[in-house]
């Protein structure tokens, strides 16, 4: 998921600590679903603190396919999504502005209730590791939904109206929990979802839904009770600040040597992640507004890190995280338990002078779900060591964007291609980095 056009490569010049202020808006993981979640309502949504991100631009175009005006509100970030005139889509055109992106499996129950079918075409995403939509297409059958798989997507039907369900997910997946919630709140009866996933964001879209309407409970053992409705109505709601972007640029000032205030920042989102920042050697200070992190100098230190579900240490916190940790001085272990292939960018580093060695075993922590079946999943991270610029092609979100702060942290230029795919998820990152006093440029000495 690369591309080869000039301006989808940015050179970066290293060795300069990033300082300064920028703002994170709202959650990449939770805007564009708040957006899928409009097609429930009667009347009109008002979704505030939107970011211009890729994954928006996607969702909102395939509203529009669908009949849903979409326009700008009052102030900036703000839509204004109004699903009077829900309509069919053209089959080849969900297909040209689905692109790469996963969301659109998350449009089925909204357009099933709402149209009695829908069509979802080949999906994509960031290649990290197995995230099966098969489970997707089992859920939406134990509602009642009947699919038949065809050669340009998948064609769902709703016979009658769909039909609460007890669920149990075999991994707490906030994908198949959204799925969940958003054909749950007008199926009939009760849905009872166990080893749901419990995120902030999860949190935040059941908010959302519970303005509109719904019926929804979340107990203490990971279960969330859905009693359907008949109806619900349009919602105004403020999307949560995005709290992995966030870590982000935390972990590019501790790289770097930098010191960035994060305007937006949260910190009971953070919680688990401000406690390894701490425990690493970063610092921060939080207020009202925002948090600030910074390098305080001295060494960093090793640490012994395990990703997990939320509350846990969250998988896109990681592979920023690690690219501070080949300056901390020791061993420092990662053990990867969400995506399987998420260490992979590693190599990258490595080429630059880290020294980071993969493992197949579950190191230093609880045996996990890919303990016996053979993935490089965890990590020993060797430093400090001095990293060089390189030429590196991006391969995930995530992973980019610790390209960039490798990048940053190195001495020399590096040529980092594919820098497209980060605007999936961080909004107006190159500006933010020139705000930071990056050095950075295009090809051909363009300025950012």
């Amino acid at each position: 998921m690369t591309g080869t056009d000039s301006q989808d490569v940015l050179l970066v010049h290293g060795g300069t600590p990033l300082e300064g202020e920028i703002r994170v808006r709202g959650a990449k993981n939770l805007v564009p679903k708040a957006m899928v979640a409009a097609l429930l309502g009667s009347g009109p949504s008002r979704l505030r603190n939107v970011p211009d991100i890729r994954d928006v631009r996607v969702v909102r175009g395939l509203l529009q396919l669908h009949g849903v005006t979409v326009r700008p509100g009052e102030e900036p970030g703000e839509l204004v999504l109004d699903p009077t005139h829900v309509e069919s889509a053209n089959v080849a055109d969900i297909d040209a502005h689905a692109g790469s992106s996963r969301i659109p499996i998350l449009f089925c129950g909204p357009l099933l209730h709402r149209l009695g079918h829908a069509f979802i075409p080949g999906l994509g995403g960031c290649d990290i590791g197995g995230r099966p939509i098969d489970f997707h297409f089992d859920v939406l059958r134990r509602f009642g939904a009947t699919i038949e798989k065809r050669d340009d997507g998948q064609y769902l039907e709703a016979p009658q109206r769909l039909r609460g369900c007890k669920i149990r997910l075999p991994y707490p997946s906030v994908g198949s929990t959204e799925q969940v919630l958003l054909t749950a709140v007008l199926a009939e009866g009760v849905t009872e979802l166990s080893n749901a996933a419990v995120e902030p964001e999860i949190e935040d879209l059941i908010c959302v839904l519970q303005k509109m309407g719904a019926i929804i409970s979340m107990d203490t053992d990971r279960t969330i009770r859905i009693t359907g409705v008949d109806k619900l109505d349009g919602y105004t709601h403020r999307a949560l600040p995005d709290r992995l972007e966030a870590a982000s640029w935390a972990s590019a000032a501790l790289a770097t040597g930098g010191n960035i205030y994060v305007r937006g920042a949260q910190q009971r989102s953070m919680m688990t992640f401000l406690n390894t920042y701490r425990k690493v050697g970063g610092a921060f200070e939080i207020d009202d507004e925002g948090i600030r992190f910074w390098h305080p100098g001295g060494s960093l230190n090793a640490i012994h890190l395990e990703t997990d579900v939320h509350p846990g240490f969250q998988t896109d916190w990681q592979q920023p995280l690690v690219v501070a940790l080949t300056q901390a001085s020791g061993l420092s272990i990662v053990h990867e338990t969400v995506y399987e292939s998420r260490l992979g960018f590693t190599s990258a580093l490595n080429q630059m002078g880290a020294h980071i060695q993969l493992y197949r075993e579950c190191l230093g922590g609880s045996d996990c779900r890919f303990g016996q079946r053979n993935f490089l999943h965890s990590a020993v991270v060797s430093g400090p060591t001095k990293l060089q610029g390189a030429d590196l092609v991006i391969p995930d979100l995530r992973g980019g964007f610790s390209y960039l702060i490798a990048a940053l942290a190195a001495q020399g230029t590096s040529r980092v291609h594919g820098i497209d795919l980060i605007n999936r998820g961080y909004e107006n990152f190159m500006e933010k980095l020139v705000e930071l006093g990056a050095k950075v440029e295009l090809p051909g000495g363009a300025l950012v």
